[in-house]
C-alpha cells in the first residue's frame, strides 16, 4: 500500500524541486535518492533547506522525499526550502502566517 504524502513544488533560479512530506515519518530526508549531506556536501545548505520545519516546530515529524533538477546547489536548496514551506501550508493552513513572516513562501 502506498503512503499518503503531501506534494508541493518549489522553484528558485533555474532549479525545480518536487517535494513530498509523509506525516507518519521519522525525520528522514532523501534528495534524489541520497541523504542531504551527501547531496549538497555543505551543511549550511542543508540547514537552509530545513528552516521552514524549524520555524513551525515540525522538525523530525515528517519523512521528506525530494526530486530536484536544474540550476546550481544554492538554487536547488532554495527550491527545496520553498517546496517544504508550501507543503507545510497544505498540511496545516495556520502555518502560512509564520512561514510568510519568515520569508519562506517567496
Amino acid at each position: 500500500m502506498a503512503r499518503e504524502g503531501i506534494y508541493a513544488t518549489g522553484r528558485r533560479k533555474e532549479a525545480t524541486a518536487r517535494v513530498w512530506l509523509f506525516s507518519d515519518g521519522s525525520g528522514r530526508t532523501i534528495i534524489n535518492g541520497r541523504k542531504p549531506t551527501q547531496f549538497f556536501c555543505r551543511d549550511d545548505l542543508v540547514i537552509h533547506m530545513l528552516e521552514p520545519l524549524r520555524a513551525t516546530d515540525m522538525e523530525g515529524k515528517f519523512d521528506i522525499k525530494v526530486k530536484v533538477k536544474g540550476g546550481g546547489i544554492s538554487g536547488q536548496a532554495g527550491a527545496i526550502r520553498l517546496g517544504i514551506a508550501r507543503a507545510l501550508v497544505k498540511y496545516n493552513p495556520e502555518f502560512r502566517k509564520v512561514l510568510r513572516k519568515g520569508g519562506f513562501l517567496t
